[in-house]
């Protein structure tokens, strides 16, 4: 008896300690509550562009000059302003293609590797002309432009390189490569824009006011 009376004594004791803790953990302070709750509500920190600070200028580049834009402000319109001083024949311009555009356009301009510049008209075997591959015979509208994309970008190792004149002599060669011009025929500001081009009668001028088809 004396035994079962410590046991049950013991029963009671464990009981006692099980509730005091269980009532420990429910009334925590409201300021751990208050943290609790804290930790899951979204912040609320307004965030700022990241440009707010950036300075006014970084001091990158320098204003351009007159003259290097002067460099630059070369175009040339189809109807020839803007051409230079100079002029060109088809056989200086052969010379100055041999040495500065066969290596990228080939020997007579259609071998390559790259763009073919001359019109060759091939035949298949069924005896049907194809001529669709672009290029300033058959495509180009204006003969003036010839002059102006060599000046400016041509040879493509170095762009602007070449004189007014070699730049006439070019073109003269290539329009008489494409049957365009005579073998006699001289390229200046007066003779070039006279130039009319196969392809021209192609293009038409776009007269669209505008609208939803206008794309």
């Amino acid at each position: 008896m004396k035994n079962l009376k410590i046991l049950k004594n013991s029963g009671f004791n464990w009981l006692l300690t099980g509730l005091i803790l269980l009532g420990a953990a429910c009334t925590r302070s409201p300021t751990a509550n208050k943290s609790s709750a804290t930790a899951v509500v979204p912040s609320t920190q307004v965030t700022k562009a990241d440009s707010e600070n950036w300075p006014t200028s970084f001091g990158f580049g320098k204003p351009a000059t007159a003259q290097e834009i002067a460099l630059l402000d070369i175009d040339v319109r189809p109807d020839g302003k803007g051409l230079p001083g100079g002029s060109g024949t088809v056989l200086a311009g052969k010379a100055v293609y041999a040495v500065k555009c066969a290596a990228c356009h080939g020997k007579t301009g259609v071998e390559g590797p790259n763009n073919r510049l001359v019109s060759v008209v091939e035949t298949d075997a069924a005896g049907t002309e194809n001529n669709k591959e672009k290029t300033i015979g058959n495509y180009w509208p204006y003969a003036t432009t010839l002059f102006d994309y060599i000046r400016r970008a041509m040879p493509f190792n170095a762009p602007g390189s070449l004189t007014n004149e070699e730049v006439y002599a070019l073109t003269a060669f290539l329009l008489n490569a494409n049957k365009i011009i005579p073998a006699e025929a001289f390229m200046n500001a007066e003779t070039l824009p006279k130039v009319v081009m196969p392809a021209q009668k192609l293009f038409v001028p776009d007269d669209r006011k505008g609208g939803p088809e206008v794309r």
